[in-house]
């Protein structure tokens, strides 16, 4: 019997410590899990942000004789920021800025079409036209609570995985991005009428 108790200890140890790499693998899956959900939110809200982008072009056409070069800098870059994919397990901070410059694209040349309706007595007094204006409002809110809970999301995988001791077992997960502001963005909007 007591020729057996070292052995069995040392079995016992490795199953704990078996146990243990399991458990860090499996919370390193569970928050890479949910830094992709939260990606996927932020994607949601660019998307729905798209959607009534093209209802709200499509308003301001029928509403006004309206400059075409603003409706045409709207519809491209929403056409590019559609066209940039990025996938949730490789994210980098490259491709974090490039979609980022393409979001704030369609932010830039949207701003430009709404101050531009303020020329047109008929397109704000359009009833269509308001309740779009307000979901886009309500849509620019949901889409900066996404980024700020996918950079929170970011923010406990990243600590997670470059802990120590996890980072010893967890070679094969990288580090994520944050999402960034773009350049320029703390300089205060300019509004001409």
């Amino acid at each position: 019997m007591k020729k057996w108790l070292p052995v069995g200890i040392i079995i016992g140890l490795l199953v704990i410590i078996g146990l243990w790499v399991v458990s860090i693998k499996n919370n390193a899956l569970r928050y890479n899990q949910a830094t992709e959900k939260e990606w996927g939110n932020v994607n949601t809200s660019y998307q729905r942000r798209n959607d009534l982008i093209q209802n709200l072009v499509n308003t301001v056409k029928g509403a006004a004789d309206f400059e075409k070069s603003t409706l045409t800098a709207v519809i491209e870059a929403r056409a590019k920021a559609t066209s940039i994919t990025i996938d949730p397990k490789n994210i980098s901070a490259e491709q974090l800025a490039q979609f980022n410059q393409a979001q704030s694209g369609v932010s830039s040349s949207l701003s430009k079409l709404l101050v531009s309706v303020e020329r047109y007595p008929e397109l704000k007094a359009n009833q269509n036209f308001l309740k779009l204006q307000d979901e886009l409002a309500s849509t620019e809110n949901q889409i900066l609570t996404a980024r700020t809970r996918f950079n929170e999301a970011v923010q406990d995988y990243n600590g997670y995985i470059l802990a120590i001791p996890n980072s010893w077992f967890l070679g094969s997960y990288k580090e994520k991005a944050y999402f960034q502001a773009v350049a320029g963005a703390e300089k205060p909007v300019e509004v001409k009428f």
